[in-house]
């Protein structure tokens, strides 16, 4: 039988989702959040009088230690525990003592703490050297130079083996040398329905047609799967699929906040660089370029004149999450290019430079200096047509896709501009940062306490400190161009391990947008290294990275682990097997994403919407993919959080994946859902006049594979007593939809 959801307790929707966005945090995450929010806010507004020096109340918040063991009024915070904490309660003003007392925290403060304290207090015991007017403390040593992820990219040349039959391509020695070495040998490959199922879902995120499975059976040449691969390759479903997992990492949303849906403090004309994207993949555009036209290209010259695609992908940069930004402008600017240089980093880089905003970085060798040096060039950056009254937030700036001479003849014809979200060069128009500039360093994080200029350049770690001055506009053209040297030791390294992080579950480096200290090291750095290489030479081309992955028998294994078989080479290792995979000793076995679970229900219904592109639509019922739904960044309700959808309000390089009751209770009780399986069950009794082919048949549609011998009997008994054939089919169909086996992947 397929698989089930397990009976878990039913708790409440939001107690699901504080325990999705809180406790599942990792610990560098953790500690991030706390090195770039909680402290500059303990700094800001607590430590003057609950420093160490003369605390008020016996209470210090200077350590993790001093909060635990807290003052006069006992532990000032129970880790894990908020409503429980006296911290929290203070800042809330729900009693006395009300803190700070003077004025109260603002709701996103508050929240800040509440996230802290819930995620058992993260406080790094490293200190680092606080900013100085001169910040004359910063050194690299010689051990952080050699880290791993600053080291050029090494030319290697794949490992020899023992089990040479298995290998189909350099991919597989790098995998099978380091099983072999562990004593461990690889699974059995995948059988071809299996293979056709994970392949078609990880390039499309839909599930194969029967006729497209049938044609793979029937298909015994050599190159039949790698004709599959090509195929899935050149759908458009390929970019919308790819397209979302790079909308996850930009912090995607269609509009900011339901309450000003659609305004012109809104990002109405996001639409646009989703489609950007979606575009970029299906025609394989060369990653290099990608990453140009999302920093600088409007900055990029086209023979029609106006870059109107290089306009459009610079959305990248005006979808932050920054607030409102309603009284304290200044604030409001920083905060903008703290986004920015953070999605940049995260993105491009897979460093967290944003942690260097108000010291330097705690644990990588990154300076504020090296901070602000980087944020000028977007200080020298606009994405808003002006930073508004003190009354309310600031109009987004909207780009006409015209030239100018067009633009007026469109506005006398009185026919609709097309205009765009994105950057242009120079800083808020009428704000301290019109036109571009270098900036100062911002003691502590703020704009009212300023210390020394700084150029604008690029990180030292990576760009050494000679550099060249940035003397033509912001500086994001030189970024872009910097960012995509060949050798550049991490642009290609962070990008060829986010495409194979899509296809096995887990990146080489598991810890995807942080190559830093506290990130994870990689599992097969040689891989890493040689699969970047073939990437540049490729010429950057992503649809190239698949091909040689998915040829590869490392992709095409099982995901049913084989018992150790070689004797461990070295003594000290016992042949203890790799329960975590960390080897790639099998396939893992994945659930399919909210996206594709939504969409794999309207494809096997048959009642999947192709359209492609254009505004994003609100209504849930509407048979669309779910990347064109609309996502609004104040919503948190609602079947993409329930189901783990990427969280519009920062860069995710990872999804959640949670299992709770509230999953299983949609799949049984949504209008959606029961939609779903009533036109499937139509489906099914037009496939065939005879039970026994339509249970075969929708077994098929659904999980790719005929039922057993057994699965049959309970078919086919089960639709004898529902007595009413289409209800019958109905209740069948739902009952194939709840399985396990529906929405995970082999």
């Amino acid at each position: 039988m397929p698989r089930f959801y397990q009976r878990s307790p039913v708790w409440s929707l939001a107690v699901v989702l504080l325990t999705v966005s809180f406790v599942r945090a990792d610990l560098s995450t953790a500690e991030e959040f706390f090195e770039k929010e909680v402290r500059p806010l303990l700094v800001e507004h607590c430590q003057k009088c609950h420093g160490d020096n003369k605390p008020k109340g016996g209470l210090r918040l200077t350590s993790r230690a001093a909060v635990l063991q807290g003052g006069d009024s006992g532990p000032a915070a129970v880790a894990g525990k908020p409503d429980s904490s006296l911290l929290i309660q203070a800042v809330r003003y729900n009693d006395t003592p009300q803190m700070p007392p003077r004025r109260k925290l603002s709701d996103r403060q508050i929240a800040i703490l509440t996230r802290w304290v819930q995620l058992g207090l993260p406080w790094p015991q490293r200190t680092g050297k606080a900013t100085t007017e001169r910040n004359e403390t910063f050194q690299i040593t010689d051990e952080q130079r050699r880290f791993w992820s600053f080291q050029p990219l090494k030319a290697v040349t794949p490992p020899a083996v023992r089990d040479t039959a298995w290998v189909k391509s350099a991919i597989d020695r790098f995998i099978l040398a380091a099983l072999e070495a562990k004593g461990l040998r690889p699974a059995k490959p995948a059988d071809k329905r299996t293979l056709l199922r994970r392949a078609t879902f990880d390039l499309t995120g839909l599930p194969p047609t029967p006729e497209e499975i049938e044609a793979f059976l029937r298909d015994n040449k050599p190159d039949a799967f790698a004709r599959v691969v090509d195929r899935l390759l050149a759908s458009p479903a390929y970019g919308e699929r790819w397209g979302r997992h790079w909308l996850d990492l930009v912090r995607y949303t269609d509009s900011f906040d339901a309450r000003g849906l659609g305004g012109e403090m809104d990002c109405a004309e996001a639409w646009r660089y989703r489609d950007w994207v979606v575009q970029a993949f299906n025609r394989d555009l060369p990653y290099d370029q990608f990453l140009t036209d999302q920093i600088a290209g409007d900055l990029v010259s086209s023979p029609g004149g106006i870059n109107r695609d290089g306009i459009i992908a610079t959305g990248f940069l005006a979808l932050g999450n920054w607030g409102g930004g309603d009284a304290d402008k200044e604030k409001l600017l920083t905060d903008i290019a703290d986004d920015q240089v953070d999605v940049v980093s995260r993105t491009f880089l897979g460093l967290t430079m944003a942690c260097a905003r108000c010291h330097d970085h705690k644990f990588d060798p990154i300076s504020t200096a090296d901070y602000y040096a980087l944020a000028g060039i977007f200080f020298s950056t606009h994405i808003l047509a002006n930073v508004g009254p003190k009354t309310n937030g600031p109009p987004m700036l909207r780009i006409p896709l015209l030239p100018s001479a067009e633009v007026e003849a469109y506005k006398k014809a009185k026919k609709p501009i097309p205009y765009a979200n994105g950057a242009q060069e120079g800083g808020v128009p009428g704000s301290p940062h019109a036109g571009t500039h270098d900036v100062r360093i911002h003691i502590r994080g703020r704009y009212d306490r300023l210390g020394p200029l700084v150029p604008r350049r690029f990180p030292e770690i990576l760009a050494g400190r000679e550099q060249k001055p940035i003397t033509n506009g912001s500086g994001r053209l030189d970024l872009a161009r910097w960012l995509t040297r060949p050798d550049h030791p991490l642009t290609a390294r962070v990008m060829v391990n986010r495409i194979w992080q899509h296809h096995f579950g887990e990146g080489i480096v598991r810890t995807p947008s942080n190559f830093g200290k506290l990130g994870q090291p990689p599992t097969h750095p040689e891989l890493l290294d040689w699969l970047a290489l073939q990437f540049v030479r490729s010429g950057w081309s992503i649809k190239q990275m698949h091909r040689l992955i998915l040829s590869s028998a490392t992709y095409q294994q099982s995901s049913e682990a084989m018992p150790p078989l070689y004797p461990p080479q070295n003594k000290g290792n016992k042949g203890e097997g790799d329960p975590d995979n960390l080897l790639f000793g099998r396939m893992n076995r994945r659930r399919l994403e909210a996206e594709a679970l939504r969409d794999s229900l309207l494809a096997v219904s048959g009642r999947l919407d192709r359209t492609m592109g254009g505004p994003a639509v609100r209504d849930f019922a509407v048979p669309r993919r779910t990347l064109y739904l609309m996502t609004i960044r104040s919503d948190r309700s609602g079947f993409g959080p329930l189901f783990d959808a990427a969280d519009p309000t920062a860069p995710v390089e990872k999804r959640t994946v949670s299992t709770v009751a509230p999953q299983a209770l949609f799949l049984m009780n949504n209008p959606f859902v029961l939609a779903q399986a009533q036109a499937l069950a139509k489906r099914i009794l037009a496939a065939s006049t005879n039970d026994r082919a339509r249970l075969e048949y929708a077994y098929i549609l659904l999980y790719g594979r005929p039922p057993t011998a057994e699965e049959v009997h309970i078919g086919l008994d089960f639709l004898h007593r529902a007595g009413e054939s289409e209800r019958g089919w109905v209740e069948y169909g739902q009952v194939l939809l709840c399985a396990n086996e529906f929405s995970y992947v082999d």
